[in-house]
């Protein structure tokens, strides 16, 4: 009897076995008789060529690997070109491959595309000291022992600004799928420099003349993507030079209509000006200024910017930028979508904590590599709160700064989890003042070496809801000093993870085999 099987798989089955019938007829039809082995024959042909392109296509989107470079790309060109068909996200190293147009040839159908890499130019035969850093790598020369020569060789091996732009207008032109980017900005001399300078010569001339200094920024209504500097100086740059600056982000903006995703290094305000066109960008991750790699900014006018015109934003990073209350306080009057906001306070101006309460909608908000949380949050009356707020997570932060971290915890009153990942100045008297957020349900330690069993008793004594418990390498937790009431809240969880001390979990593993005592066997513990 025969069986049904998917739709299709009969029919092609049948054309297989149809072209296999003719090519056997047609050895027979050339007089060779039983001479030549038809099996031995067709063991040799490629019977693929029988199949069509979509036919392949659906049994190699079958094979494990996900986006990883396929093994069966390499069997024969027709299989390296649908290979690139199904290709669908890929991290460039090679910008030239970008400018020749070989990139679009070769995988068309590219949706998320990574240029980090590329916009650092790494000579093939390189034999110095390599520094990596996040996605890209550059060659360090013997020189190189601190910071400034970082900066230079940086410089050096950086793309040029108009092989930038040809390139992104190249990426425009090819790719209008995209809907994720990830790249680097090469105009930091340009903007920045340039403009500071500009700045620092009207400066010198108004109190050459005993005028009142003016340096009003505004953003011009006409063009996306420029930035117009207006200056009391006759030395202001002009629109045009400004206009330029940006040119290859625009295009890109302005050709890709369904990003949704955008990582941006060394991002400046000309540079979110630039991008204002994507208007369904939902996940943005801008990076500023960090010492030794990326050296633009983004103050409160980008900000400004990008609340504006990325109204639709889900999820958010700022990493190096100086920007203060206002500029957090316009995204979270205008990103009414904003869920997750991730935060590195380095160069964040005072007062900025008070700004947190607009955004209405937030659920999770994570510091990461904050030194100083806010050194002036203001009188505690005009902090208010987040009232969606669900988690609270830090990360390698500094939490020496008490009067920062209680306005944090004031703000985040009513979250629901609080994570604690290798903290410094975590101590008992620190963490006493998460007792205030009183709706904790899950608490995570990883890391908190200050931090006590007593301490930690009293704050989990006295959040009623808490039900997810995770304590992690912190040395000073131990598990003699905890007491029973502490044990019986302990049997009460849902979830428990408990290894604060690894020394005393080996000990404990390591009884009765006679390892680690006196005259052991092989280490002591």
């Amino acid at each position: 009897m025969c069986q049904k099987g998917a739709p299709g798989e009969g029919s092609q089955s049948s054309q297989i076995d149809l072209a296999m019938q003719q090519h056997h007829h047609q050895i027979r039809g050339k007089g060779l008789g039983n001479k030549i082995d038809p099996a031995k024959f067709l063991a040799g042909a490629d019977l693929t060529a029988l199949l069509t392109d979509e036919i392949l296509l659906s049994i190699l989107a079958r094979l494990p690997g996900g986006s990883s470079p396929y093994p069966c790309s390499l069997v024969c060109k027709r299989w390296l070109r649908l290979h690139g068909l199904l290709r669908r996200s890929l991290k460039l190293h090679e910008w030239s491959y970008l400018e020749s147009g070989r990139l679009k040839a070769r995988f068309p159908n590219l949706t998320d595309l990574d240029l980090t890499q590329a916009s650092v130019l790494v000579p093939r035969n390189c034999s110095a000291v390599l520094l990596t850093h996040g996605s890209y790598t550059l060659p360090l020369t013997p020189d190189v022992v601190d910071i400034f020569p970082v900066e230079r060789c940086i410089q050096e091996h950086e793309l040029s600004p108009a092989a930038l732009d040809s390139g992104l207008k190249i990426l425009g032109d090819s790719f209008s799928g995209l809907q994720r980017l990830s790249l680097k900005d090469v105009y930091r001399e340009r903007s920045i420099k340039g403009l500071l300078r500009v700045f620092d010569d009207s400066r010198a001339a108004v109190e050459e003349k005993k005028q009142q200094p003016i340096a009003v920024v505004t953003l011009s209504s006409d063009r996306a993507s420029s930035k117009v500097v207006a200056l009391s100086s006759e030395r202001a740059p002009s629109s045009k030079m400004v206009a330029e600056i940006e040119a290859g982000l625009a295009y890109v903006a302005r050709s890709c209509p369904m990003l949704q995703e955008l990582e941006l290094l060394q991002c400046t305000d000309e540079a979110l000006t630039a991008m204002s066109a994507c208007r369904h960008l939902q996940i943005v991750r801008l990076v500023g200024l960090v010492t030794e790699h990326y050296l633009g900014t983004f103050t409160d006018i980008g900000l400004t910017v990008l609340a504006n015109r990325f109204s639709r934003i889900v999820k958010l990073e700022l990493m190096g930028c100086e920007a203060s209350y206002h500029g957090i306080a316009a995204i979270g009057q205008c990103c009414f979508m904003l869920e997750e906001l991730t935060l590195s306070t380095k160069g964040f101006q005072r007062g900025w904590i008070a700004a947190l309460s607009k955004c209405s909608c937030l659920k999770k908000l994570c510091l990461v590599s904050c030194r100083n949380i806010d050194v002036d949050p203001g009188p505690p009356e005009y902090l208010g709160h987040c009232s969606a707020l669900d988690c609270l997570k830090l990360a390698k932060c500094d939490l020496r700064d008490r009067l920062g971290f209680a306005a944090l915890l004031s703000v985040c009153r009513n979250v629901r989890e609080l994570e604690f990942n290798d903290c410094w100045g975590l101590e008992d008297e620190t963490f006493s003042m998460a007792s205030k957020c009183r709706k904790t349900r899950l608490l995570s330690l990883e890391g908190c070496s200050l931090l006590t069993t007593s301490g930690l008793e009293a704050a989990v004594m006295a959040w009623k809801d808490l039900q997810r418990l995770r304590v992690t390498f912190c040395d000073s937790i131990r598990d003699s000093e905890v007491s029973p009431a502490l044990a019986n809240c302990f049997a009460s969880l849902k979830e428990f993870k408990w290894r604060p001390d690894t020394r005393s979990l080996l000990a404990a593993s390591l009884a009765g085999t006679g390892v680690g005592q006196k005259g052991g066997r092989f280490f002591k513990v």
